[in-house]
């Protein structure tokens, strides 16, 4: 009597059957990943979402100050999860708090080293041309450059890059 296993049937040979039962354990544990990471992706933004209700209440019952110790944290981890949305809400609230503007770790992060490297010369006073004399570029690259770092800190003028990074710097930096 022949067997009438389909494993067997498509693949009668011991190596065949093995890598078939390995392209189906792979398969399951690739969905069985994606289900976890997908349930911690809603875990975490569950999370921003009770800290920003307890940031905002905690805002009415115990002060500004209490608030803000909630409110930070879930406007960062709406950022990283890129949930504008509720991130915009919980910088509303941050605002409501007297907190001031911060940048991003985030938008810091985003910046390449020669970014950074050109806004903090930027920001220590030097021109263009100076800028690019140091760094061997041209003074429309370093101005290219500028044009792109002024959106990822928030920024409008070039008066307030020293602000913004001192800002990053503080966030950044251990406590």
């Amino acid at each position: 009597m022949k067997p009438t296993d389909p494993l067997t049937q498509a693949h009668p040979s011991p190596a065949g059957r093995a890598s078939l039962l390995l392209l189906s354990v792979a398969s399951v544990s690739y969905a069985l990943v994606h289900s976890v990471v997908k349930a911690g992706l809603e875990a975490l933004r569950e999370l921003a979402r009770i800290r920003l209700a307890h940031g905002i209440r905690v805002r009415h019952v115990q002060g500004r100050a209490a608030a803000r110790q909630l409110l930070v944290p879930a406007a960062e981890s709406f950022d990283r999860l890129g949930a504008t949305g509720w991130a915009e809400r919980a910088r509303a609230q941050l605002r409501v708090t007297g907190a001031s503007p911060r940048v991003s770790t985030l938008n810091l992060a985003s910046l390449t080293w020669q970014e950074r490297r050109i806004a903090d010369l930027a920001a220590s006073g030097l021109t263009n041309k100076e800028i690019g004399e140091r760094m061997h570029l041209s003074p429309r690259t370093v101005s290219s450059h500028l044009y792109h770092v002024f959106p990822k800190l928030g920024i409008t003028t070039r008066a307030a890059l020293r602000d913004a990074l001192s800002r990053t710097d503080e966030v950044t930096s251990p406590a």
